[in-house]
């Protein structure tokens, strides 16, 4: 894995150039890329440059890509602590009542 600067346009630079390896991967034009994603071929030359372009054509560009299950590892669900599991599970009968049986 490459290490990147944390300066956010040097990750967008990185970003764009691994979205443009990955197309060009697929053998995929940009007019091709823009028609199967919904958005302008300007948008994903400005992506693959490293601009900013917005999350909702991100998005779109990676399901053209088919990479959206990507995010799945960039942003993944919250785990759940043992203790919040005890929490929302509620009390947990200790001892039975002292009532008369049948």
């Amino acid at each position: 894995m490459v290490e990147i600067a944390l300066a956010p346009d040097s990750v967008l630079r990185e970003l764009g150039a691994r979205l443009r390896a990955l197309r060009l991967q697929q053998n995929l034009r940009v007019q091709d890329l823009a028609a199967d994603s919904g958005v302008s071929p300007r948008t994903i030359d400005r992506l693959e440059a490293g601009h900013s372009v917005g999350t909702e054509n991100l998005v779109r560009v990676m399901r053209g890509l088919g990479r959206l299950q990507a995010f799945e590892a960039f942003v993944p669900l919250p785990e759940v602590s043992p203790y919040e599991i005890a929490r929302l599970r509620g009390k947990v009968r200790q001892r039975a009542s002292r009532r008369a049986r049948d």
